[in-house]
C-alpha cells in the first residue's frame, strides 16, 4: 500500500476503533495495571513497518531474552521485513508471523489470519513497538494478551491511539529509538507512573554481526567482479543516493556527483546501490560521471543478506537516512550517514563504525512520529543541502586512510 493510503487509514479508521476498544477495556477491565503470576510465558513484539527499527531493536530482543529466559518469544511485521529478523537470528524462525501489506484486501485477509493464529497461542504480554501507528495498537488489544505494553501521550499533544495499553510508556522525542524500545521492554514488570523511572543507556561496542564464511564472500565478490571488471582489485565506497518513500531525506544528487568525482579521482571505485525504483537516478549519476569505475548496481542485490555481503566487499558507504544506514552495523563496514529530516540522536545507526552528519536547523529535523512523518518543508531541504560534499569527502578520506584495504575481498585481482 502506499504510504498516502496508509496514513488515511490508520486517522479515518484508526480513531474509532481506538476510541471503541477503549470504552471496551474500560468496561471489561477489573484491574487497572494487572500482573502477570510468575513469569511470562510467551511474549509478542509487534514492530511492523520499518527495516530499519528491526536491527534498532536487536538490544531489546537480547534484553528480553536475558530477562525472560524460558518466555517463548514471538514477532508480528510485515512479511517485506520478515528477511532481515530473520538474519537477526533473535528467534525461531516458526515464531515470526507476517501481514502481506502489498494491497488493502491481502492486508485485510492476512491481519485476520495473524490474529487468529496469535489469539490461539494466548500470549501473556504484547509489546508494540510502532510509535504512533494505530493499528498497531489495535492489533495488540485484540491479541488478547493480560499485559500491553506501548507508547503513550499521556499528556503530550500526541497522536491519539486509545486509553488501552496498561503499560503505557510515554514517547520521548529526545532519546534514541533503541533506548525507547529497551524502555519498552523494561515497563512488563513496571508498576510505577510514568512506567519506567531507572536509567537506560544505549549499548556500547559494535552491534552482533550476521555471520558469512570466506566462500559465500568470495562467491559474491567474485560474482561482482565477473559483472564489472573494471573495479576488481579496487578499493570499493557505495553511494545509496536514494530518498525511498520519503524524498526529502535525500542529499541533492549534485552533491553525490561531486563527491564521487572526487572519490573516483583518489583512484577508487565507487558504486551507486538503492532499489530498482533507484535506477533512474543511479542510470543518471553514473551517465553523468562517465568514468568506468563508477558503476550502477541498483537492484543488483536479490536479497538483504546479498547486501551485506556487498558490504564486506567495501571499504566505505556513504548513505542517506534508510535501510543501508541500519544494515551497515550488521557488518565490519564503516559508514556515513546524512540525516536533516530526521535526527541522528533518535534513529542513528549503532556501532563505534558509523558516523552521522547532520546540521542543526531551526526546521530540523522535522519528520516526526507526531506529524506521522509528513514533513512542512517545501522541498528545499537545506537542511541537507547545507552539508558540504567537502566535509562528506573529508570523512571519508579520514575513515579510508583509517582502515586501508578494510573491504574483504578488495584486491582479489586487477590492478592495486
Amino acid at each position: 500500500m502506499k504510504i498516502a493510503l496508509q496514513r488515511a487509514i490508520d486517522r479515518y479508521l484508526g480513531i474509532p476503533a481506538c476510541a471503541l476498544l477503549s470504552a471496551i477495556a474500560r468496561l471489561r477491565q477489573a484491574v487497572a495495571r494487572p500482573a502477570i503470576p510468575g513469569a511470562p510465558r510467551r511474549i509478542l513484539v509487534i514492530l511492523l513497518s520499518e527495516m530499519g527499527s528491526l536491527v534498532l531493536a536487536q538490544p531489546m530482543f537480547a534484553r528480553l531474552r536475558e530477562r525472560y529466559p524460558d518466555a517463548e518469544l514471538h514477532a508480528l511485521l510485515f512479511a517485506r521485513n520478515r528477511e532481515v529478523l530473520d538474519l537477526l537470528a533473535v528467534m525461531p524462525a516458526s515464531h515470526v508471523h507476517t501481514i502481506d501489506d502489498r494491497g488493502l484486501g491481502g492486508f485485510a485477509k492476512d491481519t485476520l489470519r495473524a490474529l487468529r493464529t496469535i489469539r490461539r497461542l494466548d500470549f501473556d504480554v504484547v509489546i508494540d513497538c510502532e510509535l504512533f501507528a494505530r493499528v498497531s495498537a489495535i492489533l495488540a488489544y485484540l491479541s488478547g494478551a493480560r499485559i500491553r505494553v506501548g507508547f503513550h501521550r499521556h499528556t503530550q499533544e500526541g497522536l491519539y491511539r486509545g486509553s488501552f495499553m496498561n503499560r503505557p510508556v510515554p514517547y520521548n522525542p529526545y532519546r534514541h529509538l533503541t533506548v525507547q524500545l529497551l524502555t519498552l521492554a523494561a515497563a512488563i514488570d513496571s508498576r510505577g507512573m510514568p512506567a519506567v523511572k531507572d536509567e537506560i543507556v544505549l549499548p556500547s561496542g559494535p552491534m552482533p554481526q550476521v555471520p558469512f564464511d570466506a566462500a559465500e564472500l568470495r562467491e559474491v565478490a567474485d560474482r561482482l567482479h565477473a559483472d564489472f571488471p573494471a573495479i576488481a582489485g579496487r578499493r570499493l565506497v557505495l553511494l545509496y543516493p536514494g530518498g525511498g518513500i520519503l524524498p526529502i531525506r535525500a542529499w541533492p544528487i549534485e552533491h553525490y556527483e561531486k563527491l564521487a568525482r572526487a572519490l573516483l579521482a583518489d583512484g577508487l571505485a565507487v558504486a551507486i546501490i538503492g532499489m530498482r525504483d533507484d535506477r533512474p537516478l543511479a542510470a543518471r549519476l553514473v551517465a553523468t560521471l562517465g568514468d568506468p569505475l563508477a558503476i550502477d548496481l541498483t537492484g543488483y542485490t536479490r536479497t538483504v543478506r546479498h547486501l551485506l555481503a556487498l558490504l564486506h566487499r567495501a571499504d566505505l558507504l556513504i548513505t542517506n537516512d534508510g535501510g543501508p544506514a541500519q544494515f551497515a552495523p550488521l557488518t565490519s563496514i564503516h559508514t556515513i550517514a546524512l540525516f536533516g529530516p530526521e535526527t541522528p540522536a533518535l534513529y542513528g545507526p549503532l556501532g563505534p563504525r558509523s558516523h552521522s552528519l547532520f546540521i542543526a536547523l531551526p526546521c530540523a529535523p522535522c519528520l516526526t512520529a507526531y506529524n506521522h512523518r509528513r514533513s512542512p518543508c517545501d522541498g528545499d531541504n537545506q537542511c541537507l543541502r547545507r552539508i558540504a560534499p567537502e566535509t562528506v569527502l573529508a570523512k571519508a578520506r579520514a575513515l579510508l586512510a583509517e582502515v586501508p584495504g578494510a573491504g574483504a575481498l578488495a584486491h582479489t585481482s586487477g590492478p592495486s
